[in-house]
Parts: structure tokens; sequence; C-alpha cells
């Protein structure tokens, strides 16, 4: 006699976070076999969830890079598994990018860039995340909700999984260490992005307000060359001298703490400056970039940016592109 397999509301809900799929797969168990069940499903999520069981489901992820809040724990521990191979290929600079490119895809959208990464790298999904970008939303819209599908399915295999294994609260894994040890890499590098969260006052930010990003960022530009500059140590310091401000033309004077140094990437990206913080310290900035080593005959042995961050701009974010070539630079404040 051929086995049937029973699942709960909650076991449901951790493969899509609609509430409305999982009483409707519920409803429709017990299931014959993984394939009978995936039928349901892709029924059952196209033809009997609305519009708001759609965004109920986008809202159950995390942004990619980021630990899942789901209160469903096997939710929250899939969640892990899929991103693993995004976070093991991560570079601080491509975490920093891809949450740059995730704000900007919930401000257009509306809702979390959702994408079946389960195997993929941080490249890979970036590279997606920029296409998608430029859909219309109604398309966009679509296209999320067959990565929901695609999300489901690898879940409900799982699920399945399990029950054959003899076991439905936990997945087997043949090194109980080596899981430790993913998980714990996963959260660590997650917890790049979203240490801010844990200190956000509650009631107080509207969802998705809390930075994803350090609250001050650069790229250079090789405007001679027409692509990135790669290579070019860039530091960041904040004025703490006994004046105000550093008086002017004497702006090498001592006072200035350095806040944080990186190098810029293959996008010409810098690394990360500043700690991820709601509020930045008010006051006077300078960054700075060793050009002459970048052009060694060039004009500038350095470029430094000096500006003012006031006490009603702490919540904002301050991008200070560097546009290079050998005899002129110029910079601009970016989003």
């Amino acid at each position: 006699m051929a086995s049937k397999f029973d699942f709960s509301e909650e076991e449901f809900q951790a493969c899509c976070g609609s509430s409305k799929f999982a009483r409707e797969m519920v409803a429709a168990s017990p299931f014959s076999s993984l394939e009978e069940a995936l039928a349901t499903a892709r029924l059952v999520w196209f033809n009997k969830v609305d519009v708001s069981g759609w965004l109920e489901a986008f809202s159950a992820h995390p942004q990619i890079g980021q630990l899942s809040k789901s209160s469903n724990q096997k939710s929250a521990q899939w969640s892990k598994g899929e991103q693993s191979t995004a976070l093991a290929t991560a570079t601080d600079s491509s975490l920093q990018e891809l949450a740059e490119w995730n704000t900007e895809y919930h401000q257009k959208f509306g809702f979390v860039f959702l994408i079946c990464a389960s195997g993929r790298s941080t490249s890979e999904i970036l590279e997606e995340l920029k296409k998608r970008y430029l859909n219309i939303p109604i398309v966009e819209f679509e296209v999320a909700a067959e990565e929901q599908m695609k999300i489901t399915n690898l879940r409900l295999a799982k699920l399945f999984s399990t029950k054959q294994n003899g076991s439905s609260t936990t997945e087997s894994y043949p090194a109980g260490f080596a899981r430790k040890v993913e998980e714990d890499r996963v959260s660590i590098i997650g917890g790049h992005l979203t240490a801010a969260n844990a200190e956000a006052p509650t009631g107080k930010m509207p969802q998705f307000s809390t930075r994803t990003r350090p609250p001050i960022t650069t790229h250079v530009l090789d405007v001679a060359r027409g692509y990135p500059a790669a290579g070019i140590e860039v530091c960041l310091e904040r004025w703490n001298g006994t004046e105000p401000r550093p008086l002017f033309g004497n702006v090498d004077a001592g006072g200035w703490v350095l806040e944080g140094s990186s190098v810029t990437d293959k996008d010409g990206r810098s690394g990360q400056l500043l700690s991820i913080v709601d509020a930045i310290n008010p006051g006077i900035y300078r960054i700075s970039f060793n050009t002459g080593e970048y052009f060694p005959t060039g004009f500038f042995p350095y470029v430094s940016v000096v500006f003012e961050i006031r006490e009603s701009q702490k919540l904002e974010h301050f991008h200070v592109p560097l546009l290079l070539s050998p005899f002129s630079f110029s910079t601009y404040r970016g989003s």
C-alpha cells in the first residue's frame, strides 16, 4: 500500500510564507508522493492565493545577504542553507553592493528581491538583481512569484525527505560539525549587514528604514580610460581637533581621527569605511585617495575631499565618489 504524507499548516508555511497557501495544502492532504504535492502547490499558488497572499509570502524572506527573521524555525534554517553559497563567496564590497541594490529594488517595487538562491554565488545573484531591476513592476511581480514557486518546490522536497527519513523536525547531515561551522559562518557574515537592526529602537523607525550599508561610501572611476579604478588606497577621517573645524589653509593640522581604510576593488568600490549604524556622528569628514600610486606620472600625489555632515543629516547616506584622470578630478555627493 502506497504511503500517505501528511504535514501541518506550520510545515507548509515554512515552505511558502503565505497562510492561505498553507491552509489550502493542508486541506488537500494527505499526498501519496512529492510529485502530487508539487502539482497541488503550483495549482494553489497561482490559482487560489491572491495578491496579498503573494506579498505575505515575499515578506517572509530576508534580503539576500541577511539572516532570516522568520518566527518559523524551519523556514529560518532553510533560508540559511539556501544562502550559504552566496555568503561563502561574498566579500565586504560585494555584500555592500548587494545591500545597496536590495535597497534600490525595494524602493522601486515595494517588496524584497526574491530569487531561488540555492547554489548561486553573490556575483550571480547581483547580476540577476541588476537585470530584473529594469523590469516594469507588473512583470517583476510575476517573476518574483515564479521564484517563490521554485523556493517552495525546493523546500517541499526537503519536507518529504525528512518524513521519508523518519524525522519531521530535523534534516539529515552527514557531518554534524560541518553543519555547525557553516551556520556559524553564515551568522557571522550575515551579521555584518544586520548589526544595526539589533540597536534600532522599536516603534520609531518604519519597516525597511534601517541602514543596510555604511553611512559613508565611495567609488573611484578612471575617466581617462573609462573603467573603474581598482587598487587605490582610501582612508576616511573625522575632525576631532580643539577648533570646531579645521582652519582654511591648514587642513593638514593635527586633529584628524582615522575612521577606516580600504582598497578599491575591481568595480572601483571601497570596502567598508565605517560601521553600519543608524545615525552617523555629525561633523567634518575627510576622505583621501592615494592617487599617486595609481597614476605615478599624474599631477596629484593624493586627493582629499573634505565635507561636513550636519546634525539634521545624521540619518542620511553620503556617497562621495571620485572621478579621476592624471590631470584632473571631480567629485559630488551621490546617493
